[in-house]
């Protein structure tokens, strides 16, 4: 895998780029918050600490809170950053969660905007901060970019194979539906009054429901060209793992979802029962083997397609 923060065009264009800035800021009170989960944030911190210090006028702190990592050297990684300048470190002894971790950091937040990061992203655009303070909005998603991998990955061939429909001006067409929480800024007075649903217990789609509160609000998302880097992948055998909960996810929520889920559209609009009960005969017969095929050295995106087409239609059996 390729980490373009390390590239010498990187380097020479932050070397370049990161001198004192003064100018005025639209946003200058900013809390960077990560929740971390068996993950060494320190680089993205490190760069984003560099940014911070190089803008004039910038009021910020980075939180970074780790929910009950197993991974204790992981852990070791955070209370490190715990102790740089502007940082802070928490560690929880229970898992709480994404919906209720990402909650706990606009409370214990104490500036006036935060800019959510996942702590498995990474940050190599050298004016990464710079444009989302310079940017209008209450909520504003910058999207993410994709790495390089071998063609083994799963997570990586379907990620490219989607890439195309995530550029800002796709996103846009649909920007309640399009949003994601592993990159986007929100005014926190924004967040502390419309929360991520804690009900969302297992992985997957409370970024959906948040998008979809955010509409009924009246709350606009601007989408704009700031991505951060997906870099790193998970092996088939965890991203199929994570692939079935979310869709169990997505099946338990579907009444919250309806109209923000591609699945739930596709399923609801196939209007003959004997298709839904051959897809889940193909599923019940073949699912194995198809599944043997997606954690595998070869896995296959018409595959995985139909494997979670019908893995979900057999949730409903």
């Amino acid at each position: 895998m390729q980490n373009l923060k390390k590239t010498p065009f990187a380097q020479r264009l932050t070397a370049n780029f990161f001198v004192i800035l003064a100018f005025e800021m639209k946003k200058n009170s900013l809390s960077i918050v990560i929740p971390v989960y068996n993950g060494d944030c320190r680089e993205m911190v490190a760069e984003l600490r560099r940014q911070a210090e190089a803008i004039a006028g910038l009021t910020y702190e980075i939180l970074v809170i780790d929910d009950a990592s197993p991974n204790h050297e992981m852990v070791g990684h955070g209370w490190e950053v715990g102790h740089w300048p502007h940082c802070r470190f928490m560690a929880l002894e229970q898992n709480i969660g994404r919906a209720r971790i990402r909650n706990l950091l606009a409370t214990r937040a104490r500036n006036e905007w935060l800019l959510y990061l996942d702590g498995d992203m990474a940050v190599f655009r050298p004016d990464f901060l710079l444009t989302y303070l310079d940017c209008d909005g209450d909520v504003i998603y910058g999207g993410y970019q994709v790495g390089k991998a071998d063609d083994s990955c799963l997570r990586y061939i379907y990620e490219k194979s989607t890439e195309h429909h995530h550029t800002a001006e796709q996103r846009q067409k649909r920007p309640y539906q399009h949003f994601h929480t592993s990159n986007f800024m929100v005014r926190r007075q924004v967040m502390l009054a419309h929360r991520f649903d804690e009900s969302f217990l297992t992985y997957g789609y409370e970024d959906v429901l948040l998008g979809k509160q955010f509409k009924q609000a009246g709350i606009s998302i601007t989408h704009i060209p700031n991505p951060a880097g997906f870099f790193t992948f998970e092996d088939n055998a965890h991203f199929v793992s994570k692939t079935e909960e979310g869709l169990r996810t997505l099946y338990e929520k579907r009444d919250l979802l309806r109209g923000y889920s591609q699945m739930i559209t596709f399923v609801e609009g196939i209007h003959l029962g004997l298709v839904k009960w051959s897809i889940r005969l193909w599923h019940w017969l073949f699912g194995r083997l198809e599944r043997h095929n997606l954690c595998g050295r070869k896995p296959s995106l018409r595959v995985f397609k139909l494997y979670k087409l019908g893995y979900y239609l057999t949730l409903s059996a």
